[in-house]
């Protein structure tokens, strides 16, 4: 199936690369790079020097009758129209996240494509991160740690908001667009219940007119906690994620999977010899030591490669169904646009979402 990528910039040229690395992996439904196409011929020239060709406009990629497909890569804020007419040429769709710039207009969206009879899948790679799999394991699973009742997820940078639209709200900037898109999509693929609750604050530390940073505070009807944390403006990071189990603790550092867990052999330990602590001492805050804990290795999980366009060829042959879901799509803007209203109204949001 040929494929155009529409948008050559940082993610489009990512996607042209791992096209390249996809074909050569010999898949049962291969995708084939027709060409791009880029408003910017500084970008068209890069291509054209990568060996790919250029179209002239996007009108040439819709006439094209052999290019079965496009991946759009575009700012946010022209995601829409090109998935319109993306449709409208009776193509099938892979758009960048977020697809969209609020939960209404995501709709719309996956009503072109529904009436166009065109498969429409979101880039939401991140579920195949082997950090979130080796976390979404220990939860699954009270073998680990016991029943995780709270989860940190955190990515922390020191460089600000990259490039230059992310800057810019009309164009679908910020950190919530950005990242929270996806782990709010980790979040409730882990995490099977409704939220009832959320509290989110934004950060202006660099004096852009969008949120450089954020942290949401969720709670779910099961009773777990989960709090994510998105910094730019952070030179030493906290770990990638921290897991809270009813028989002990896990810590994955980074993309890595360093780290580890301690499980608690004994619930209490009666022994606690206590520590020196600053200017005191104290028994309560004292490390567990000796038999009263064991560390343990992460039980890491390792992704399958090509997933994501794995799953799209094959969905686009009527093999397979989609695996990131319209209704999934359209939960994580409710909760993105919750805590946007959380933020700016400094209110915690008591909805069932």
């Amino acid at each position: 199936m040929k494929i155009a990528i529409i948008g050559y910039g940082g993610m489009g040229s990512y996607h042209a690369q791992l096209m390249k690395s996809y074909a050569e992996s010999a898949p049962a439904y291969p995708l084939e790079l027709a060409g791009i196409y880029d408003i910017d011929p500084a970008r068209v020239r890069a291509a054209q020097e990568a060996g790919i060709y250029a179209f002239a406009d996007a009108e040439q990629i819709w006439a094209d009758k052999s290019v079965e497909a496009v991946l759009i890569a575009t700012p946010n804020d022209v995601h829409a129209p090109y998935v319109k007419a993306a449709a409208d040429a009776g193509k099938h769709i892979v758009s960048e996240k977020p697809i969209a710039l609020s939960e209404r207009q995501a709709e719309e969206m996956y009503g072109y494509a529904e009436r166009a009879g065109v498969v429409f899948e979101v880039h939401q790679n991140r579920r195949w991160d082997e950090d979130f799999l080796t976390v979404k394991n220990i939860f699954d699973h009270p073998e680990h740690i016991g029943d995780v009742y709270r989860v940190e997820s955190r990515v922390m940078g020191g460089n600000g908001i990259p490039g230059d639209w992310r800057k810019r709200a009309a164009q679908g900037g910020g950190m919530m667009l950005d990242w929270g898109v996806h782990l709010i999509d980790q979040m409730l693929q882990m995490v099977k219940s409704t939220v009832v609750s959320l509290y989110c604050e934004y950060s202006y530390i660099y004096g852009e007119e969008v949120e450089d940073g954020c942290r949401l505070s969720v709670t779910f009807e099961n009773g777990v906690e989960y709090l994510i944390v998105i910094a730019t403006d952070c030179f030493r990071s906290l770990p990638r994620w921290q897991v809270y189990g009813t028989e002990g603790t896990a810590t994955v550092r980074d993309w890595d999977l360093s780290g580890g867990m301690t499980c608690a052999l004994v619930k209490h330990d009666d022994n606690i010899a206590g520590i020196r602590a600053g200017n005191g001492f104290t028994r309560t805050m004292a490390p567990r030591v000796g038999a009263t804990v064991k560390e343990k290795p992460l039980p890491a999980v390792h992704a399958e490669p090509f997933a994501f366009y794995k799953n799209f060829a094959a969905s686009c042959a009527g093999k397979e169904e989609r695996r990131i879901k319209k209704e999934e799509v359209l939960r994580v803007f409710r909760l993105m646009e919750a805590a946007a209203r959380s933020a700016k109204e400094n209110i915690v949001v008591k909805e069932r979402i």
